[in-house]
């Protein structure tokens, strides 16, 4: 398939690159996600009011069977891309579909039409799987793939991962954390064709910044191996084998999974903690502050992060890192209706997850250089799959759990009415009460009042330790993993015999090639020197006759 090509020429990564190719390029599509990782759940209990539906399990089943369908997709996807030839590399391709993909199964997510709950159910199903099992699935793969992939260069590998990694946390951090719940939230509450509106123009537009980062980035890597006449098609068995044959990619896996599972149930948690454990329904602020908190250090991140690392290893200052996030997190846990200490414990724990926000992928692509020294293979698409895995099932699981431990706790969504005469009929008629005075409730812009309850005890301890109490474990886990991950050690030496070993092989090709053409040429010769000898010969023999 022919394709565009790409806009970076350069063998080494310059300014451009980084600005546009893994800063603002990616800045659509990881808008949408992040979005959808912070409210998604609140669409679907919130404004459909699917808690109760089939008794609660069907909000706590379907992310679990869904994501089961993502992780093998996530298999299959990884296989394309490790056996995709292509002169724009093996994931930059994918890259350039997902950019259509992504927004079109984006809005779907939201137009859940009208109609019974089982109709509910399987458009949620539906559009649930073609966004992130397919869409998104290809997206994640081929835009993970681009910092290992880009370069060979430590220091430039490191640029790229913090410049990707900003895009990431200006997402998550400024605009879904801070602008979101103190304008967006409180303008369209709990109505749905609002939530519509809003999820379309964040579809569109992740489409022209996607097409951004295909066309500014490139796979140095694939170049360089496809040059060395390097064999791709290697048995999934085989690299899984390899894969799991590595004690740092084992333990790359291991802590990953740990962390997944903290910050997704966090992430689960957030809304629904400063919703009804530290402040009021979309009040605008305390969600506001508690993202501040976080926002702040992964700003101060940029500059401090990198330099630390590379003075004392990525490893050692993320290990570092986690025994303030597991202390703060301890904080905020042990005062979890205190806003000012909790802010303070944010703001430690947050301090304490910079390294690992920034030098995540940097580290994973060590490993992934360790393992071709080690192997003699590169293959980045069944590492990159088998990392994605973990990410897409532990979403749909802890999703899972977490709709699961609100319907068991007794949850109650908020509804909306035109009236406060209205509000109040319904909370009789279900024997409510109103988290704050009806009198108090101020209308959105159209009138529309977002009436939320209070919650049982239960639900409001389950929101605590989601967003505040497992991560104070899970930051324990993670400092003792990382202390036997010293990946970094030998990696210079490693990445240069790797280099000899690419370029011993293109010589060896590019002899191979200058023998067969002087193969040739022999042959010709030879072909032509009998030719001679035969006309030679029928001429004597016609001599002869005559």
């Amino acid at each position: 398939m022919k394709l565009p090509s790409s806009a970076i020429r350069n063998p080494e990564v310059k300014a451009k690159e980084k600005w546009l190719g893994y800063l603002l390029g990616p800045a659509g599509a990881l808008l949408l996600n992040a979005v959808l990782n912070t409210y998604l759940n609140v669409y679907y209990t919130d404004v459909l009011n699917l808690t109760p539906l089939w008794g609660g399990l069907f909000l706590m089943l379907f992310p679990i069977f869904s994501k089961i369908i993502d992780a093998v997709t996530n298999v299959i996807m990884g296989q394309v891309i490790d056996r995709t030839k292509h002169k724009e590399g093996k994931a930059r391709p994918w890259l350039f579909l997902s950019a259509f993909l992504v927004p079109i199964t984006g809005v779907l997510l939201f137009t859940v039409p009208n109609g019974s709950d089982f109709v509910k159910a399987m458009w949620v199903m539906i559009s649930y799987n073609l966004f992130y099992s397919f869409a998104y699935t290809i997206f994640n793969m081929s835009h993970n793939l681009m910092v290992p992939l880009s370069t060979r260069d430590s220091k430039a590998r490191g640029g790229l991962s913090v410049f990707n990694q900003i895009t990431t946390i200006m997402m998550s951090g400024i605009l879904v954390a801070l602008v979101f719940p103190m304008v967006v939230m409180p303008m369209i509450g709990a109505d749905k064709a609002k939530w519509i509106t809003l999820m379309c123009i964040l579809s569109i537009i992740a489409l022209p910044l996607t097409l951004l980062e295909y066309f500014f980035t490139k796979e140095r890597v694939t170049e360089e191996a496809n040059a060395a006449g390097e064999a791709t098609k290697i048995p999934f068995g085989k690299q899984i084998k390899l894969l799991f044959s590595d004690k740092y990619m084992i333990l790359m896996y291991v802590y990953f999974l740990i962390y997944t599972i903290g910050t997704t149930l966090k992430n689960m948690g957030l809304v629904y903690y400063c919703n009804y454990v530290l402040g009021t329904y979309n009040d605008g602020l305390t969600q506001m502050l508690v993202s501040v908190l976080g926002g702040i250090p992964m700003g101060i991140g940029i500059f401090a992060v990198w330099p630390l690392a590379k003075k004392f290893g990525k490893r050692n200052v993320t290990m570092f890192g986690f025994v303030l996030y597991a202390a703060g997190s301890l904080l905020c846990w042990m005062f979890s209706q205190n806003l000012v200490i909790v802010l303070i414990g944010q703001f430690i724990k947050n301090v304490g997850g910079l390294p690992c926000a920034y030098v995540f992928m940097a580290l994973f692509a060590d490993c992934l250089d360790h393992l071709e020294w080690k192997t003699d293979i590169r293959i980045d698409g069944a590492a990159m799959s088998i990392y994605n895995i973990i990410a897409v099932a532990m979403v749909g699981i802890m999703q899972g759990v977490f709709n699961f431990m609100l319907s068991s706790s007794g949850y109650i969504a908020p509804f909306t009415s035109s009236s406060t005469a209205e509000a109040a009929s319904t909370l009789a008629a279900n024997n409510w009460v109103s988290q704050i005075p009806l009198d108090q409730l101020k209308p959105a812009a159209d009138g529309v009042y977002t009436v939320a309850m209070q919650q049982p005890a239960a639900v409001n301890w389950v929101v605590t330790f989601a967003f505040l109490g497992l991560e104070v474990f899970t930051g324990a886990a993670l400092v003792v993993i990382l202390f036997f991950l010293k990946v970094e050690k030998n990696l210079p030496k490693e990445q240069a015999e790797i280099k000899a070993r690419h370029e011993a092989r293109r010589s060896e090709n590019e002899g191979s090639a200058e023998n067969g053409a002087e193969a040739v040429i022999e042959t010709e010769t030879e072909i032509g020197s009998a030719a001679d000898t035969a006309d030679s010969d029928a001429n004597d023999a016609a001599e002869d006759r005559q």
